[in-house]
Parts: structure tokens; C-alpha cells; sequence
């Protein structure tokens, strides 16, 4: 499976079946090598001898070959004792590597340009697709129905058995690219969050009721502000109406439980109803979530967080 005539480096996997971990592994190492516009090809193969014969110099052998070596480019995680652990911030030992871990491990922070990035994608993606890989769950499953993972969007592109025809390492290819797609994404949504950190630092410390933050741009705030205890909800402008809309604070960035949810009697309510029941002339829409309401205008978002936070 080349990628150009003229080919230098080699990403060496295994073939037939795949998973997440092996897929974004392939896409981390591709998107590496194709900033610093360098040509490769995807060797996807159980042949031992192409496994063992690969050197530093110009393969990267992932998700098979049975070693951990990182400074020979190996990146398997299925040989006995795996290839170790996360060490958390208490010192505790969770969520194994698997293949995509390892890579990020190695190349992450070159890769991002920062390790507040680099650590930033860790946590959203690359943790929660070694940790499914490896046997871990990572919530609680209260219902009959389970989370779907980006892991399940992978399993839904492999063939079934009525589709014996299909041609795997194509697949494989097509799955490595939208794998890009989304690590990309992540990096820019973490760039865009810690550029945003500053500004919405300022107005935090500026602001004269710290349980209401104004923003000025639509700056993603949560994960920032939960770092601090007053803010209740911030006031933001929104892009795709020109409306502003106020949102609560969560307790935890990780739950959908808020710190102050909006008054019980907006919930749902839309235009008249709500301008009613707040008595703000420009009201457009409360979430019945309690977590989202909308006015046409700055001052009238302000007008319902004060409401909200006095109720």
C-alpha cells in the first residue's frame, strides 16, 4: 500500500483484522511524517521475517512484533507483562498502553509542538481508546444500553461475514484517514482552548460578580473556569445567530451536573412564554436541560443570568 513511488520510511503493522488503537497509531505516525514531508508506506503483515528485519533507521513497527522499544521504533503492547502503565498524579498505576499510547508517548509533544496539548489529546482520546482496547472501562454502565465509542465506529467499518469480499487493508487505509481527521481536530480544539486561556483568565479576575462572566467571543470557558469556585454561568455571544446565550457552569467538566441549574419554570419555554415568565423582552429560549438560554441581546442575557443566579 504505497502512498508515493519514491518511498523512505515504513509503518509496519499487522494485517486482517483492526482496531482503534492500531488505526490511530498508523494515522499519529502518517500525519508526523507528513509534516516534516516525509514519504512512506503502510506494510500491513504477519511475515516475520519483514517484522524483524525493520530497523530505526527506516520503519516503525506498531501493534505487532511482540516488543516495547521505543528508541527502535517498536510500539507492540502484546507480548507478556505488556508495556506498561499510566502512573496517575497520586502515584497509582492505571490504563495499560496499547499502540496508540505508545506512539503519542514518543512523538506526542513534537508532534503538538506542546505538552499541554500533547497531554490535553492524551486524556480526550488517546487514553480512552488504549484503556478500551486494553479491558478497561472507564464509566459505569447503569443501563441496558452502552456508550458508543469512536472504537465502534472502527468495528462498524469491518467487514461482516456476509461481506468475506471486501478488500481489509483498503478499509484499514480509508479508517487511517479519517483517524487524521480526528486527531486533527482534537490538536486544533486544544490549541484553540489554551490560546483561549488568557483572555478568559483576564476577564475572570476583571469581572465585578465573579458568578457571571461575560465574554466577549465565544471563547471555549468551561474547563477553565471550573478551576475557580464563584462562576455560575458566563454569557457568551453567539456566532451562528448573532444572539447571546448564557450557559451553566458545570460542578465537573466530565458530568452533566451544574453548579447552579436555571430557574425550574424556563424550562422549555420559548419567545412569549419565557419573556413572560422573566419578564426580559428579548428572550428567545430556554434548554429544558436548565443548562442554556438565549436573549437576543447581550444586556438581555445579562439580565437572565443576574435572574438566574438571585433565584
Amino acid at each position: 500500500m504505497n502512498t508515493n513511488e519514491k518511498l523512505s520510511k515504513k509503518l509496519i503493522t499487522h494485517n486482517g483484522s483492526f482496531h482503534s488503537d492500531d488505526i490511530f497509531a498508523c494515522a499519529t505516525l502518517c500525519m508526523m511524517l507528513e509534516k516534516n514531508n516525509q514519504q512512506y508506506e503502510i506494510i500491513r503483515t504477519r511475515d516475520e521475517k519483514i517484522i524483524k528485519d525493520a530497523n530505526r533507521e527506516d520503519s516503525y513497527v506498531f501493534d505487532i512484533g511482540g516488543i516495547y522499544d521505543e528508541k527502535e521504533n517498536r510500539f507492540d503492547h502484546h507480548q507478556v507483562g505488556g508495556a506498561g502503565k499510566r502512573v496517575s498524579s497520586d502515584g497509582q498505576t492505571f490504563i495499560e498502553y496499547s499502540s496508540f499510547g505508545l506512539v503519542w508517548k514518543k512523538f506526542g509533544k513534537t508532534f503538538t509542538n506542546s505538552s499541554k496539548v500533547m497531554e490535553m489529546v492524551e486524556k480526550r482520546l488517546v487514553m480512552p481508546v488504549d484503556a478500551f482496547d486494553v479491558g478497561i472501562d472507564l464509566v459505569e454502565n447503569k443501563y441496558e444500553v452502552r456508550p458508543y465509542y469512536i472504537q465502534h465506529f472502527f468495528m462498524a467499518m469491518k467487514p461482516t461475514w456476509k461481506e468475506e469480499n471486501k478488500n481489509v487493508d483498503e478499509i484499514f487505509l480509508k479508517c487511517v484517514e479519517i483517524a487524521k481527521e480526528i486527531l486533527k481536530r482534537e490538536i486544533i480544539q486544544a490549541e484553540d482552548i489554551f490560546l483561549a486561556e488568557k483572555s478568559v483568565i483576564n476577564i475572570y479576575e476583571n469581572a465585578r460578580d465573579k458568578r457571571i462572566i461575560i465574554l466577549d467571543k465565544n471563547y471555549p470557558s468551561e474547563i477553565i473556569l471550573n478551576n475557580y469556585p464563584e462562576p455560575l454561568f458566563v454569557v457568551y455571544p453567539r456566532s451562528a445567530d448573532g444572539f447571546w446565550g448564557v450557559k451553566a457552569i458545570g460542578e465537573d467538566p466530565r458530568t452533566f451536573v451544574n453548579r447552579k441549574n436555571l430557574p425550574k419554570l424556563w424550562a422549555g419555554l420559548r419567545d412569549e412564554e419565557l419573556v413572560n415568565v422573566t419578564g426580559v423582552g428579548d428572550a428567545v429560549f430556554c434548554h429544558r436541560g436548565l443548562f442554556l438560554a438565549v436573549a437576543k441581546t447581550k444586556e438581555g442575557a445579562m439580565k437572565l443570568a443576574q435572574i438566574a443566579v438571585e433565584s
